[in-house]
């Protein structure tokens, strides 16, 4: 399968995956959230947060979805290496708060490393594109 169809699938899933998620933490924070990997349920005020999380995950799959759609493939590749931190941030936040390593190792640590690869292939990908000398179009006298 040639490297443009991977990283396009790929780059799909992920798309669909941070959507997705997401969104169940936008709609339905309750069940969602325990999934995560932290230990307690934030108290008082405190699930308002998983909301924010929620927007934040789908305003990174719009953002991954739009360059994919418009074809910006090196860009794509760029942020996808970009947006690997908010997972490895995520997975960080899971181990400091004492939460379940399992959870983010397999989940956040795993998600962030397989984006970090897709953005590298990504740009690999699209290497030759970028060295390749702008050429100028004859200019109309």
């Amino acid at each position: 399968m040639p490297l443009k169809k991977i990283n396009t699938v790929l780059a799909a899933a992920f798309i669909l995956f941070i959507l997705w998620f997401g969104l169940e933490f936008i709609l339905r924070p309750e069940t969602t959230a325990p999934g995560f990997g932290l230990p307690s349920w934030p108290s008082g005020d405190g699930g308002g947060f998983l909301i924010i999380k929620g927007v934040r995950d789908v305003v990174l799959a719009l953002v991954l979805g739009i360059l994919l759609v418009t074809g910006h493939r090196r860009a794509l590749g760029w942020v996808l290496l970009v947006e690997a931190l908010a997972a490895y941030g995520d997975m960080t936040t899971v181990l400091a708060h004492h939460g379940s390593v399992a959870t983010a190792l397999g989940v956040h640590g795993l998600t962030a490393t397989l984006m970090v690869v897709n953005g590298l292939l990504m740009m690999r990908e699209t290497r030759k594109l970028a060295a390749a000398p702008a050429t100028l179009a004859p200019q109309p006298a």
